[in-house]
């Protein structure tokens, strides 16, 4: 892949995970102000984090990209989507 389409990949995709995790966030406060969340979604806000956090830094110590991590972390929060809107 030519660097410049690489680079614009990255920035793409970065700026779609930022809108995708604005959307869980979102949701997350929504139901917490209407009184829905709970103790077990708010221990996984906790420990997705960390959880996410270690799997990047495998993804880089073992020689991957950084588009590697943002797919990860988009991944994640693509499930967590999911997740909520159920």
């Amino acid at each position: 892949m030519m660097i410049g389409l690489a680079w614009w990949k990255l920035a793409t995709d970065t700026t779609l995970l930022a809108m995708e995790a604005q959307l869980v966030i979102a949701t997350r406060l929504g139901q917490i102000a209407a009184g829905q969340g709970t103790a077990a979604e708010a221990q996984l806000m906790v420990t997705e984090k960390m959880l996410a956090f270690t799997e990047a830094a495998m993804t880089m110590a073992s020689g991957g990209s950084a588009h590697q991590v943002v797919k990860g972390y988009r991944r994640h929060v693509g499930k967590n989507v999911r997740r909520l809107k159920r």
